[in-house]
């Protein structure tokens, strides 16, 4: 599932963050890279050393966890801490797939990434290129979109950057493991989840509803960990 999060960050926040980064220095992306990845990445990092890494990361962790989209759709058991990234003048990211686990830079723990995503920081005029183009069963989907916005994809899709050729793109990127490993499953869910609020909208909580619910708990009971 290809999901378009809106506004997980307000105008103001991506103003702050943005130029909390402006301040600091950026390493060559390499330093995160495995070597299979090297060949095909060409793009900035923020050190992860760096002083202001740690609160802009729970910044990033916190805006994501109270988004209700974000909570239906990922489900997330654990989230890495959030990155950051920036192309410019050329950069890019070819086609490569995600790592199936990684590690938790602050507890040490094996994650598994079930869950991808990317919250953009710059918006789409201040930049030509650099869309996200993910491929799945469905398709090629190219994903450019507002500063504060955030798209969510499995891990498991191929997917890439295109060069930046003007400006500069920002992002925060960062891996969940969900508590609901399948994709097809937390598809489901998260598609049973809307339909109840909508019908919650319309209708109240008559008793088909509060039924419905219950059969998503009951699902979501079955289904976790698998």
């Amino acid at each position: 599932m290809l999901l378009h999060i809106p506004q997980v960050l307000t105008a103001t926040e991506v103003a702050e963050i943005r130029h909390a980064l402006d301040t600091q220095g950026w390493v060559d992306g390499l330093r995160t890279t495995g070597p299979q990845a090297a060949h095909v990445k060409r793009n900035l990092q923020l050190d992860t050393a760096s002083p202001a890494f740690a609160p802009l990361s729970q910044r990033i962790a916190a805006a994501l966890q109270r988004h209700p989209l974000f909570a239906s759709a990922v489900l997330p058991a654990h989230m890495l801490p959030p990155m950051f990234n920036r192309y410019e003048g050329g950069g890019q990211y070819g086609n490569h797939i995600d790592n199936a686990v990684q590690t938790d830079r602050y507890s040490g723990q094996q994650v598994r990434t079930d869950v991808s995503t990317t919250v953009f920081l710059s918006g789409p005029d201040e930049y030509d290129g650099g869309e996200l183009i993910v491929e799945d069963s469905f398709g090629t989907h190219e994903v450019k979109l507002d500063a504060g916005d955030a798209i969510v994809y499995p891990s498991t899709s191929l997917h890439r950057v295109e060069p930046v050729t003007r400006g500069a793109r920002v992002a925060s990127f960062l891996w969940a493991q969900s508590l609901v490993r399948d994709a097809w499953r937390r598809s489901m869910l998260f598609e049973l989840d809307m339909t109840i609020l909508k019908l919650r909208h319309q209708l109240g909580d008559s008793a088909e509803v509060v039924a419905l619910t219950g059969h998503y708990h009951k699902l979501l009971q079955q289904w976790v960990g698998a």
